[in-house]
């Protein structure tokens, strides 16, 4: 086994994608309870999952196995949380996770709170749990079992509200925030365009989302345009680097309806 300090034991394979310009592709995860959906992914080309905790009744437990299958099949796992609490956050990381996606950021103290919550001392206030899952449990010493997962975590924080908006150079300049993810379904609500995520007050969201990362050596995440794939496309040539493709309940409806047709 190498522990040397300078190679890590521990890789985000999508972290390291965004950071080398490359595009990863995510797929959401809100109806599959097994692990077997971590393989699907993999299967299927994907680079990473985000099981989403949000608008879901997702529980825990499931969620950690989900995480430690991906992680052994490098599809990189994240976690939309349904809220900020630091406790929360840091059973997900403890169960497997490799990051956090954070919803609704509105301000740089959010931000900042979902960091603090992600990482140890002195980066935040995580409570060290030992062995780690994402290191298979390996016996490391303490400083550098931190210094792997602390590392290669992320923290994404959710741009889709006014406030957020108003505030996103702000929340861009978090240190230890690794991505902004424009959620284009509930921003186009907000922007007073429901569910129109080629308006033109969302293109110039998504505009000003990219210009604020760019300008923090951020990454970018789109998200609400899996059935745009032209717009996808669009952001991606503008700097967007994550996308969101869309989730597990909509592919399986799309495939058997699709299915279904055929027999017609």
């Amino acid at each position: 086994m190498n522990n040397n300090e300078s190679t890590p034991l521990l890789r985000n394979p999508a972290k390291e994608k965004l950071s080398r310009g490359e595009p990863v592709f995510s797929m959401t995860v809100r109806l599959v309870r097994t692990v077997d959906i971590a393989s699907i992914a993999y299967t299927a080309g994907f680079d990473s999952i985000y099981i989403d905790m949000e608008h879901s009744s997702f529980p825990l437990e499931a969620a950690g196995q989900i995480c430690m299958a991906c992680n052994a099949l490098g599809v990189t796992p994240l976690v939309r949380i349904p809220g900020p609490d630091p406790f929360f956050i840091a059973k997900v990381m403890d169960a497997g996770a490799m990051g956090i996606i954070v919803p609704g950021v509105q301000s740089a103290d959010e931000a900042r709170s979902a960091v603090s919550a992600v990482k140890h001392a002195p980066l935040g206030i995580r409570s060290f749990s030992g062995s780690a899952p994402q290191l298979n449990y390996r016996s490391l010493p303490a400083a550098q079992t931190i210094r792997e997962l602390d590392q290669a975590s992320m923290v994404v924080a959710m741009i889709e509200s006014r406030a957020g908006l108003e505030a996103v150079e702000d929340i861009a300049a978090v240190d230890g925030v690794d991505m902004l993810l424009v959620g284009a379904s509930d921003l186009s609500a907000e922007l007073g365009a429901a569910g129109q995520v080629d308006h033109p007050e969302v293109h110039k969201a998504f505009l000003q989302v990219i210009d604020a990362c760019r300008a923090n050596g951020k990454a970018v995440g789109i998200g609400g345009l899996g059935g745009r794939p032209d717009l996808v496309r669009q952001y991606l040539d503008l700097g967007a680097g994550f996308v969101s493709t869309g989730n597990d309940i909509t592919f399986l409806s799309g495939a058997a309806a699709q299915k279904r047709r055929q027999f017609d």
